[in-house]
């Protein structure tokens, strides 16, 4: 039996692997800062014991990317130091540890899709600390470990672009939404599925990075038209520049994600943005 500890349960991936769970034969242990302090080695050494995990599903992140400006200490300590125990005991007791990563990673000045072995150059505190999460675990190397950066995620679940955009096309006329930051959401139900699905299949040697997101490129405005029009709302979209809607943090003006390397290696189908988006107002919603 695959005894699986999953990190970071109530957030968006982790709450879409709760409701995946019972279609699959692992076990699983899903935790949240109030169960279990990932910070805390000692606790994660007898969570990890008691339950005999075998995998990580590390979905756990500070992911207040402008609080994060002025929050570094507790950035850090999630997304850096915490990781890194997990790496350590991933590498100690065996444990194959998936980790879930951001486009922050990169400064988003990139021409085409970002690919696993570009040069990283993140340009925020939630981006720096992200990426000293990954060294760590590359540099402890737990054998039969991962790293999947993503982007734009959004669910049914917490506080993301598609609740705010539908909450605010309710309440609004119109809005403007920025144009001129570029890529692809990630519906994180789909994100789930690989996962769970890529588990069985890790056989490495060294800790691999893997890219993730929806298929499609667009624009944060492309987005939210399309959000207004799926779910029949009146709220007209206005384009905007980044620079009219200025921000603690800096973020990436292109973060497209080559996905190669994931559909080739573990023979991934990977669903188009406008697909999944559909399915999430229509099915989950009932917008």
């Amino acid at each position: 039996m695959i005894n699986i500890l999953v990190t970071g349960s109530n957030g968006q991936v982790g709450s879409e692997l709760h409701e995946l769970s019972s279609n699959y034969t692992y076990n699983f242990f899903f935790t949240d800062r109030g169960s279990l302090d990932i910070t805390d080695p000692q606790a994660l050494s007898e969570c990890i014991e008691l339950n005999n995990i075998s995998t990580i599903i590390n979905t756990a992140a500070y992911t207040a990317v402008d609080k994060a400006q002025n929050d570094e200490n507790t950035a850090n300590l999630v997304n850096h130091l915490a990781v890194k125990n997990l790496a350590l005991i991933a590498k100690e007791k065996s444990i194959q540890l998936i980790h879930i990563s951001t486009d922050y990673v990169f400064d988003g000045t990139n021409h085409q899709p970002y690919k696993e072995c570009d040069i990283t150059n993140p340009n925020s505190i939630y981006g720096s600390t992200k990426l000293a999460g990954e060294n760590a675990i590359i540099s402890i190397n737990p054998k039969n470990s991962i790293i999947i950066r993503t982007s734009w995620v959004y669910s049914s679940y917490g506080t993301n672009f598609v609740k705010t955009m539908i909450r605010l096309g309710k309440e609004r006329d119109e809005l403007g939404v920025i144009f001129d930051q570029v890529g692809t959401p990630t519906y994180a139900k789909d994100l789930a599925k690989a996962i769970l699905n890529i588990v069985p299949k890790i056989d490495l040697t060294t800790v691999e990075i893997y890219n993730y997101s929806n298929e499609g490129v667009l624009s944060w405005y492309d987005f939210a038209k399309e959000i207004m029009r799926m779910a029949k709302l009146n709220c007209k979209v206005n384009p905007i520049e980044t620079k009219d809607y200025p921000t603690p943090a800096k973020r990436p003006h292109y973060s497209l994600l080559n996905k190669s390397k994931i559909k080739e290696d573990f023979n991934l189908e990977i669903p188009y943005w406008k697909d999944s988006l559909r399915y999430l107002i229509k099915e989950k919603m009932h917008v």
